[in-house]
């Protein structure tokens, strides 16, 4: 990637909305030119995609939480079946295989701490795999939404 690339990738990260024509005004090139080069990150998979972020409170789902899962024993197979049982949970919206004791960290969102206690108790611990889990509630959420590139 290039300068032009770099600042491209920033620009659409910051508003992936924005027009090409007004794209290639900051980025200081011609329209096509803008166009061309944002089909070949996609096409390189630079970009991956591009949403719309809404509230997850005006969504009703105004409490967050780090939910912390021990799988055992904690095999490729049992770890992936878990995986994509998480992934068809409404309340995830991220989940993360990590090193330490835990397992899987999910990030859910959900209405309230009830729902919260309803998706720990008849959904995760209802799985045969999960021998443990733990809840932290997200007090704030910060996301950076413009990522540079670590260049060395």
């Amino acid at each position: 990637m290039d300068a032009i690339d770099h600042a491209l990738v920033h620009e659409l990260q910051a508003d992936a909305s924005i027009t090409n024509r007004e794209l290639a005004r900051r980025v200081g090139v011609s329209p096509s030119t803008a166009l061309e080069r944002v089909r070949a990150l996609h096409r390189r998979g630079v970009l991956l995609g591009y949403h719309a972020e809404a509230s997850l409170r005006a969504l009703g789902r105004g409490v967050q939480a780090l939910v912390s899962v021990r799988i055992r024993p904690p095999t490729r197979a049992r770890i992936d079946a878990f995986l994509d049982y998480a992934d068809g949970l409404r309340e995830v919206l991220d989940a993360y295989l990590v090193s330490g004791p835990e397992d899987v960290i999910l990030h859910v969102a959900v209405s309230d701490t009830d729902a919260l206690y309803s998706l720990v108790i008849d959904h995760l611990t209802a799985r045969p795999e999960v021998i443990d889990v733990r809840s932290s509630i997200v007090y704030a959420h910060r996301r950076q939404h413009v990522v540079e590139p670590i260049i060395s």
